[in-house]
């Protein structure tokens, strides 16, 4: 849904407990008004959600492009239930922002099936200032807020999973 229709910070459904849960943020340094401001978002619904302080880490890359890289260092340096990746490519003149975008979305996407871990997509791809800080904490909401939320939601859904696939693992042991 485009977020001209909906406001990023209101879900259609609760978001569950994050209390037992442990998020890494990775969080591009370009553009970092911006950016700052989607940190915050999510930083206030996993606080909300339950999420102690101490299980938020949050870490910088350059730019979008190295928010794969840094969503990997994640997966790999640290034992995070999910990460929440957060940046913004504003269109220019050139077509570097259909290459950054492209490479952002797919590396981001790899990490998530290459470590299997949740990685949430909080990067803003947009023709303007305007349009971003609309969707940092302006008329459109945060899009930090849905991107945290989302995380919350995918490790849930993980732990339901991996708990439902010990138990049928279990019962078959016993039979």
């Amino acid at each position: 849904m485009a977020s001209q229709d909906h406001n990023l910070s209101s879900f259609d459904s609760p978001v569950p407990s994050a209390e037992a849960m442990k998020f890494g943020i990775v969080v591009a340094e370009w553009n970092c008004q911006v950016t700052e401001a989607l940190l915050s978002g999510a930083v206030r619904t996993l606080r909300a959600a339950g999420c102690p302080e101490n299980n938020i880490i949050v870490k910088y890359v350059p730019g979008t492009y190295e928010l794969t890289m840094g969503s990997q260092f994640f997966g790999e340096y640290t034992d995070v239930d999910a990460v929440i990746a957060l940046g913004c490519v504003v269109r220019g003149e050139t077509p570097h922002f259909d290459y950054v975008c492209q490479a952002a979305t797919h590396g981001i996407n790899q990490v998530a099936v290459s470590w299997n871990m949740p990685v949430a997509f909080g990067v803003l791809t947009v023709d303007s200032q305007e349009q971003a800080l609309d969707r940092a904490g302006g008329k459109h909401g945060n899009k930090g807020d849905e991107a945290a939320a989302a995380a919350i939601k995918m490790v849930k859904l993980q732990k339901e999973m991996e708990t439902s696939a010990e138990s049928k693992s279990d019962r078959r042991q016993v039979n």
